[in-house]
């Protein structure tokens, strides 16, 4: 206990500017880090586990670049990134019945793309892009290549 007698001490300075500095650094090199190590993580994750790189063939490319060429995603959305004006095409392969028949499911995709415009009053419509034979089964090769992406339970229900 300290008495009248006794000199007045300024407190003790414990956290410096040099700590701070230090923890600040020290603090920035380890989350960095962590940062490179879960994007390492991550992108080992897609190719190994997630990726059906096995099927991933030419067809499968040149699908993609008809997808790409055309702008579907600024109507439908892929794996949940995209517009949702129209519906997910994640899964659709699925949707059409492709684990049961693939061909039948290629033929309904296939009818479908060339159907569109429907012209049903009220109703989304899908501009007719006259896609070629080709172009058609790339993109259903890389629709239906798509729909064995782990996508870890996304879209929530079949319906996309």
């Amino acid at each position: 206990m300290s008495g009248p007698s006794e000199p007045h001490r300024p407190p003790v300075e414990r956290f410096t500017k040099s700590a701070a500095r230090n923890i600040f650094y020290g603090g920035s090199i380890f989350f960095f880090v962590v940062f490179v190590g879960l994007t390492a993580q991550s992108h080992w994750h897609v190719l190994t586990n997630s990726t059906d790189v096995a099927t991933l063939n030419d067809s499968v490319v040149r699908g993609k670049h008809v997808w790409e060429k055309h702008a579907c995603i600024n109507c439908h959305s892929i794996l949940g990134e995209g517009a949702y004006f129209a519906p997910e095409l994640g899964n659709v392969w699925i949707r059409y019945g492709g684990k049961d028949d693939p061909e039948g499911a290629r033929d309904g995709l296939i009818a479908w793309m060339q159907s569109q415009p429907s012209g049903i009053e009220g109703r989304r419509q899908m501009p007719q892009f006259n896609l070629s034979d080709q172009e058609l089964n790339d993109l259903v090769d890389f629709l239906e290549w798509t729909s064995r992406i782990d996508t870890q339970g996304w879209p929530p229900n079949d319906a996309g």
